[in-house]
């Protein structure tokens, strides 16, 4: 037998060189090759030549007031984007067709609103202190839209209108919702079957196979030929329920996935340390739940914020109703694209800090749980 006896033997190879810094990712994310560099410069240069028009359109050649000689200071040669409607119907964006000389307490009712939603996320304030604060926000935002005591006139809820609408159907609506959404999603995942889950099941399957417009017009305006006579509850209430049914059954279903995503073994390590099924299912399996499937639940949260838009076919005044009614004015034709970018602007703001907060928070309870 012939032994071969390697002369050179071959030495262990470097270690691969990994590039740090920002500078590098760069590189090699957008300049990794020819192909990639072409693609990266041609749109590099369209966004550039996009963004100056926009700057020249929107800040450089704009009107941001019209010094008194109303929308014709926008109608000159030359001129860009006119923020001046905006000025001009900011009240109408906002409050809708609420009676004009009122519009402060509509106002002051938005505001409270605005408050408690960066008030509800701080961890410190989830207590019983939330618990009180809300509902006394609820009945502060109630008695200044309404009025009707302390010497505030009453107005009926068929002339709200605006910003004050699209945020109370949004924070009720969800909030209502995301309660029935977790005994749904608990009673189809259970392994017993019975009345409770067939009823569980055809609901969400009923409510997720129609449009929520046909909810809407089922709320608005069948709910009251069944009713006795006589009786009747506001549109807005009517909606309000439409919105908090509708939503339950998609949360729901995202809510379900997560619980499905459990491995048995938790369920079983709580069962060999003798917990009961409610605390099973309130301290360990859904805490897990949630935290799987919040980017989810976020995801319906902001769809259905959007969707209040839809409103306007039952007639109620929301914001996106009163952008259209403000852009609608003949004085100021030709300047709606300004106002609906606007009221884009106010969309973002509420979605993206939902889902700013979304992230964080799943942050934080990755970390926490991993700790």
């Amino acid at each position: 037998m012939t032994h071969f006896v390697a002369t050179h033997p071959i030495g262990p190879a470097a270690p691969p060189v990994f590039a740090s810094g920002w500078r590098p990712r760069m590189r090699k994310l957008f300049f990794g090759s020819r192909a990639s560099t072409v693609v990266t410069v041609a749109l590099a240069l369209a966004s550039g030549w996009l963004a100056w028009h926009l700057m020249l359109w929107g800040v450089v050649h704009a009107v941001f007031s019209t010094g008194g000689q109303g929308p014709e200071a926008c109608r000159v040669p030359g001129a860009g984007a006119c923020w001046a409607v905006i000025g001009e119907k900011l009240r109408l964006i906002l409050f809708g067709i609420y009676p004009y000389a009122q519009q402060w307490r509509a106002a002051l009712a938005m505001g409270i609103l605005i408050v408690m939603y960066p008030v509800s996320v701080l961890p410190r304030m989830w207590n019983w202190r939330l618990a009180a604060a809300w509902p006394a926000a609820l009945a502060l935002f109630a008695l200044l839209m309404w009025g009707g005591v302390l010497g505030l006139p009453f107005v009926p809820d068929d002339q709200w209108g605006g910003l004050p609408v699209t945020l109370i159907l949004a924070t009720l609506g969800l909030t209502a919702g995301f309660p029935l959404a977790l005994v749904l999603a608990l009673v189809r995942h259970s392994r017993r079957n019975g009345v409770g889950k067939a009823l569980a099941v055809a609901y969400i399957e009923l409510v997720r196979g129609v449009p929520l417009l046909a909810v809407l017009f089922l709320a608005s305006v069948m709910i009251p030929l069944f009713l006795p006579q006589g009786m009747d509850f506001s549109k807005l209430l009517r909606v309000f329920v439409a919105f908090a049914l509708f939503t339950a059954a998609y949360l729901a279903e995202v809510v379900r996935g997560g619980l499905q995503a459990i491995p048995k073994g938790q369920y079983e390590a709580a069962a060999a340390l003798g917990l009961t099924s409610f605390v099973t299912t309130t301290r360990v399996i859904l805490p897990q739940a949630l935290t799987m499937v919040l980017p989810a639940i976020v995801n319906v949260f902001i769809a259905f914020f959007k969707a209040t838009s839809i409103v306007v076919v039952v007639g109620i005044f929301d914001l996106m109703t009163a952008a259209k009614r403000a852009a609608a004015d003949a004085q100021w034709q030709g300047f709606s694209t300004e106002i609906y970018l606007f009221v884009a602007l106010i969309y973002f703001a509420f979605c993206y800090a939902m889902s700013a907060y979304s992230a964080r928070l799943q942050v934080s309870l990755e970390t926490g749980r991993h700790a």
